[in-house]
């Protein structure tokens, strides 16, 4: 392990360089960087993070000190954020609001992470009149995911309805970043001991045999870590599920992800994680700290709240070690924009360093990207249906020109436009897709589904 643990070392070191670690899109990854701007490999992408983050924190404190107004809104200041954006682009900023959110926040903040059109009218339905005073921001890698685009364009329609103009209408990022770079500089020694990522790493290729044969249950014990597992499943299986490795070899590899919080999960799941099938792996994120100092008080004689939140968890990792389950314990003395920041940076190193052990690219999503392809297909497949359909003189059966696509899609494509009255009927029995004739008109959804 230890030469492949070196090799690992000094990709990572070749990767802060500049060197390109993502051989699909010829791509340098530099979230090292935005840490800690002095290690981008030329001055202008350190000036570039420098100017970039000076300018987001000098807008941020505009917009709290209301320098910068929402230009309709009769309170004068902006009251909600409605950010939009997908995968780790949503559940990033949800982790961090959820972590460090203060008891009275001075915005408001609301997600739309998704292209359900009932989740998206649900977000937009609780601004209410606040609609006025929402910045909104749209959050994208590519700048070309489909979710996010139609997030915006359906905020964009929100406003216009509301007769509002669309433009860009607490958290101490500098602190999150100091906590990241604390964290990257302890992971750059090639003292495995000593090496916080790097253990956790190994903990993960020994646990899971270096081919996810076993899940990773994540079980922070703090309420405000509640979206931590969640980050953390993007992170790892987006990062680590991959069919192939680096030498075109098929390994199909990953590691599975879930949790939720801790002691809440201890009336769910638990039982069967000590007596039920061992295929897992837990790992325990303990917060020292239950109050700010002076806050906390005792329940009973010498016992606070935190003293049961704190005895659950080691209970529930002294039952699981007496069943011979492993566990993991990651600790942090409080939740602090720094503390969250070097979780984050903490993971992320891991994640590397292990797609190094088992010899894979984790900087690319192809599995993602065939998804979207698939997708613009099935698009384009509806655009061709409803073309033929409004050439068609008489009701035609699913079969028609369908090509390489099965039945069973046209059926979906059907059942979809008829359920929400896109100005087609379809007769016979969906039961029997073949059976079913179809024509434009108007649909009786119920009396199709009797």
């Amino acid at each position: 392990m230890e030469p492949r643990l070196q090799k690992a070392f000094h990709a990572m070191q070749e990767l802060e360089k500049g060197a390109i670690a993502n051989p699909d899109e010829g791509r340098m990854v530099g979230h090292y960087w935005l840490r800690d701007p002095k290690r981008a490999p030329n001055s202008f992408l350190r000036l570039q993070i420098e100017n970039t983050l000076d300018a987001i924190c000098k807008f941020a404190d505009d917009i709290i000190s209301a320098k910068i107004k929402p230009p309709a809104s009769p309170a004068g200041r902006f009251t909600q954020i409605l950010s939009v954006g997908i995968g780790g682009s949503a559940l990033g900023p949800q982790f961090v609001a959820e972590a460090l959110a203060p008891d009275n926040p001075p915005l408001k903040i609301r997600f739309i992470d998704n292209t359900d059109p009932a989740g998206i009218d649900h977000q937009i339905a609780q601004l209410g009149p606040e609609l006025a005073s929402t910045l909104v921001i749209v959050i994208s890698k590519s700048g070309g995911t489909p979710e996010t685009r139609n997030g915006l364009l359906e905020v964009q329609k929100a406003f216009r309805e509301a007769g509002l103009n669309f433009s860009k209408q607490g958290i101490d990022i500098k602190e999150m970043l100091v906590g990241a770079s604390l964290m990257d500089e302890a992971n750059r020694t090639t003292v495995v001991r000593n090496n916080p990522a790097a253990l956790l790493a190994v903990c993960w290729y020994w646990a899971s045999d270096g081919v996810g044969s076993k899940d990773m249950v994540v079980l922070p014990y703090k309420d405000s870590l509640l979206l931590f597992s969640r980050y953390l499943q993007q992170l790892v299986m987006e990062s680590l599920g991959k069919e192939f490795d680096l030498d075109g070899n098929r390994v199909n590899q990953g590691i599975t992800v879930y949790g939720n919080k801790g002691s809440t999960d201890q009336h769910a799941y638990i039982q069967q994680l000590r007596e039920g099938v061992h295929n897992f792996f837990v790992t325990f994120i303990e917060v020292l700290r239950d109050r700010p100092p002076g806050h906390d008080w005792e329940l009973e004689p010498g016992v606070t709240c935190g003293d049961y939140l704190f005895g659950m968890l080691q209970g529930t990792r002294s039952a699981l070690y007496a069943n011979g389950r492993e566990s993991i314990t990651v600790t942090v003395q409080e939740v602090t924009p720094r503390s969250v920041g070097a979780l984050v940076a903490l993971y992320e190193r891991a994640v590397g360093i292990y797609a190094c052990l088992i010899n894979i690219n984790a900087y690319h999503q192809p599995g993602v990207e065939a998804g979207k392809k698939a997708a613009g297909d099935i698009l384009a497949l509806q655009k061709r249906v409803l073309s033929i359909l409004n050439e068609a003189r008489e009701a035609i059966s699913m079969t028609f020109k369908s090509g390489v696509w099965t039945i069973e899609m046209m059926y979906k494509i059907i059942a979809h436009m008829a359920a929400n009255d896109r100005a087609l009927i379809a007769e016979g029995n969906c039961g029997s897709p073949r059976s079913i004739k179809v024509f434009l008109g108007e649909c009786n959804v119920d009396e199709l589904y009797d």
